[in-house]
């Protein structure tokens, strides 16, 4: 969500009914590596997800797909659902009216080796605080992402404990 990385035209805050923001990935190459795993978020089964839907120009969404496949696809971790979303109609993400959209998601695989399920607390805080990878730190990662969130008015407590835990070890 904080680094999309690509040009569009519309950017609104959205939900994701189906699925939930988990650590659930091993990552071997942008925040760790095969013999030293990082964890990041991935879109998993279940509940719902804040977040941000954009909105791209029809003649660039074949290279916006492509662009996200080679960044996010390097070990086809994640499944390429088409769906719906429901944006807001504020920028606040305030409740109210929510438009539903076709959308793409990279959703974790869960038969996948890199999918890591639901890990115990200090196994993630283990994994994140030790994660490095060709993108970075992976409690940088964490860092921006809580940041992000909080800028969006999305409060999670669950993040934030996992930050100062995390943040113990760096």
């Amino acid at each position: 969500m904080w680094r999309p990385g690509f040009d569009y035209v519309e950017c609104r805050p959205a939900k994701l009914y189906g699925y939930h923001r988990s650590f659930c990935v091993f990552s071997h190459v942008h925040r760790g590596t095969p013999e030293n795993p990082g964890l990041v978020l991935g879109l998993d089964r279940g509940g719902s997800c804040r977040g941000l839907a954009y909105r791209v120009g029809a003649r660039h969404v074949e290279g916006v797909r492509s662009y996200l496949r080679a960044r996010e696809q390097v070990t086809m971790i994640y499944l390429e659902v088409m769906g719906a979303a429901h944006i807001f109609e504020t920028d606040s993400g305030a409740a109210g009216d929510l438009k539903k959209v076709d959308a793409l998601s990279f959703v974790v695989d869960r038969g996948h080796r890199q999918y890591a399920g639901k890990l115990r607390f200090e196994d993630q805080v283990r994994l994140i605080a030790r994660g490095r990878g060709q993108s970075g730190d992976n409690p940088e990662y964490l860092a921006n992402t809580l940041r992000h969130l909080e800028e969006m008015g999305i409060v999670d407590d669950g993040l934030k404990k996992l930050w100062r835990a995390v943040s113990l070890l760096c």
